[in-house]
């Protein structure tokens, strides 16, 4: 993008006039890993415990569904959290909340260790989602600092494939974990974590937002600043996408552990194995994406994933209905749903936060809550409707259904306009 480029309007409340220029990007490759490094505490603190699932549930004596609510706590606590957080990255600057956020996830794990019951367990889950909020919504707000555009869709696409790796390691790391410790250890290598990305913070991450671009309105200029974005048609339909998608994934993630264990009887580390196969075709497609970005807009690609993965939806739904194929039978199509997220997601983003600049923090913070908070009101679905492949395909068909309406009704990809050809950071030169 162009230094001279017009954007959108900024929503009320938020101060625009003589704006300074963003800071110039840091390498792309380090600016990944660092804020990849933070973004993956919340894959990795959703993802890690999963083979424990049904061990806890035998362990604490109570239900799968309770259990896979804990799960649901800590979705909506990456939910609130953002909400928080994004519009006081936007007054602080990214560094302070990111920090602070870390640090209560520190703690948080650590308690899970004395934690006596489910109830206790899901309180403190619902802490570390709220840590973890941090890293999920300033890390795309420092993206949305440094890039526009394509070279939005693209940077977000190389992010991914850091945070890719955490589902592709987490599982496994918890499953191999759970050979030597129970799962309370789990949280012992997240709380050490935690601690290194704290020492990574406070070492290395520099400020993408100085003062001077700031928001300094207060609580009346941040509700002003969410309302602006509610009157964006086109924004609210490309979020709704987005939460849809990864509702999509949280129904294939809560409900995995129980399908692959329960009804096809693999242990915990074939279970890990197994989802990190999987998780391999959503970072494939992520990296994947830069490629088509430069034939395609960010528009259409969305588009395409969005249909291709509703159709894998509905090929899982039929052969796990039947019982043809076993388990490749339901693996493969699961695979095929998560490439198609892996170009989707990405992009949605992508599109969202462009038109909403200046307030990126916020901007983030809502499409992230959106994202968390249909997650966590799907992950118990799965539960609810059999805990097994068949209940799973449901929920992911109908979210998917779901979004390739909201484009269809809401965003109308067709009328969005088309990003410039090069991929050229916001900063000025």
């Amino acid at each position: 993008m162009t230094t001279t480029q017009q954007r959108p309007a900024a929503p009320a409340g938020v101060a625009t006039a003589h704006r300074p220029p963003a800071p110039r990007p840091p390498g792309q490759a380090r600016t990944a890993l660092t804020l990849g490094a933070f973004v993956a505490l919340g894959p990795l603190t959703i993802d890690m415990y999963l083979p424990a699932l049904p061990t806890i549930t035998d362990e604490l004596r109570t239900t799968s569904a309770m259990v896979q609510l804990t799960l649901t706590g800590t979705l909506v606590g990456l939910a609130l959290g953002q909400l928080v957080l994004g519009p006081l990255s936007d007054a602080l600057g990214r560094r302070r909340p990111l920090i602070a956020g870390t640090v209560l996830h520190v703690l948080a794990s650590l308690l899970v260790l004395i934690a006596p019951n489910i109830h206790v367990l899901g309180a403190l889950r619902f802490l570390q989602g709220i840590g973890t909020a941090a890293g999920a919504v300033i890390a795309i707000a420092v993206v949305r600092d440094l890039y526009d555009g394509r070279a939005a869709a693209t940077m977000l696409s190389r992010l991914f494939l850091v945070i890719g790796a955490a589902p592709v390691l987490a599982p496994t790391i918890g499953g191999e974990l759970l050979r030597f410790t129970s799962w309370r250890g789990v949280f012992v290598l997240l709380a050490l974590y935690g601690a290194l990305l704290l020492v990574v913070g406070l070492t290395s991450l520099r400020e993408t937002l100085p003062p001077e671009r700031r928001s300094s309105n207060g609580v009346g200029g941040t509700l002003r600043a969410y309302r602006g974005l509610f009157r964006d048609r086109a924004y609210v339909g490309l979020v709704l996408v987005a939460g849809l998608t990864m509702a999509a994934l949280f129904a294939y993630v809560s409900g995995s552990s129980f399908v692959y264990q329960e009804q096809f009887g693999l242990d915990e580390q074939q279970f890990g194995l197994l989802f990190g196969a999987g998780a391999f075709w959503l970072i494939a497609a992520t990296q994947l994406n830069p490629v088509v970005l430069r034939r395609w807009s960010p528009a259409r690609v969305l588009v395409a994933a969005t249909v291709a993965g509703t159709l894998a939806g509905v090929v899982l739904l039929v052969l796990a209905g039947t019982g043809t194929g076993g388990l490749f039978g339901v693996a493969v199509p699961l695979w095929a749903v998560l490439a198609a997220a892996g170009l989707a997601l990405p992009n949605a983003p992508a599109l969202a936060l462009s038109r909403h600049g200046e307030a990126a923090g916020t901007a983030a913070a809502l499409l992230g809550a959106v994202q968390f908070g249909v997650g966590a009101a799907v992950s118990p679905l799965v539960g609810l409707l059999g805990n097994d492949a068949v209940a799973m395909g449901v929920v992911i068909v109908g979210a998917l259904v779901l979004a390739v309406v909201v484009l269809v009704v809401v965003v109308r990809p067709w009328q969005l306009p088309e990003p410039d050809e090069e991929a050229a950071p916001v900063a000025a030169h």
